[in-house]
């Protein structure tokens, strides 16, 4: 192979990579933050595609003989790797879901910080569960479970081929409602605590017209629900990092 076909085969090759890892990069939890500088994640993803590229060239497709099968085919990985990035943080809003449940049943929905991972007023224990979640996946080195995945995601959307939209489509819907669930079984607890003492309440209010319970109600709202998140945060988020491993294999099979 002479140089003017070397030059145009491997530019291309490595631009096929950054397509899919770039767009992956922008989204993957830790890596995609808003708080980490755009030029970090930039060269991050050029720097992981040129090493996978002497790895992959051999599955690539050959430079496209139009420019509009040029698109197409950049087009495709454009899509794959919004993909898996979007799972990705589909499954880490688990978190946020839970804490948005557990702030209203302890009594802290009004009390907003700034949320880092959304760039956004949250809630306490929204942005808690949140910023624990992507330090414990980097702490657990859950990291490289998804740069594993990145690449093991070459054998399962082979380049060149549009992937199955109606797959994606119907996978993105199915990890919705997991991580949906996942945030309901993460608050459960808070759930049926915030059912009993209301109850309770209620119950006493009744009997005890002359006591202002609202008064009476909401301190020990707010520190019956910081103690239980005292009591569940280990528990709580070794159950997330568990089920984000086992989500993120059932996506990408190794």
């Amino acid at each position: 192979m002479n140089i003017t076909e070397f030059l145009p085969n491997n530019t291309f090759g490595a631009l096929l990579i950054f397509a899919r890892i770039g767009t992956a990069m922008m989204l993957l939890p830790g890596f995609g933050e808003v708080y980490v500088p755009q030029r970090y994640r930039l060269l991050f993803a050029l720097i992981f595609s040129a090493l996978l590229l002497p790895i992959l060239s051999p599955i690539l497709p050959p430079l496209p003989a139009s420019p509009a099968d040029l698109v197409v085919v950049l087009g495709g990985e454009l899509i794959v790797g919004a993909f898996i990035g979007t799972l990705t943080r589909l499954i880490l809003s688990a978190l946020q879901t839970a804490g948005q449940i557990v702030s209203t049943q302890a009594g802290l929905s009004y009390a907003q910080v700034f949320n880092p991972t959304e760039a956004s007023q949250d809630s306490v224990p929204s942005t808690f569960y949140a910023i624990l979640g992507v330090l414990l996946i980097f702490l657990t080195n859950l990291h490289h479970l998804m740069l594993h995945g990145l690449v093991d995601s070459y054998a399962v959307f082979v380049p060149g081929h549009l992937p199955p939209f109606e797959d994606l489509s119907q996978t993105v819907a199915q990890m919705v409602s997991s991580s949906f669930r996942l945030a309901i079984e993460m608050a459960a607890p808070f759930i049926v605590l915030g059912t009993v003492f209301f109850v309770g309440l209620g119950l006493i209010a009744r009997l005890v017209p002359q006591l202002q319970v609202l008064f009476v109600a909401q301190p020990l709202q707010i520190l019956g629900g910081l103690l239980l998140m005292g009591l569940l945060a280990a528990s709580g988020m070794g159950w997330f990092l568990q089920a984000f491993a086992q989500q993120f294999q059932l996506i990408i099979p190794s």
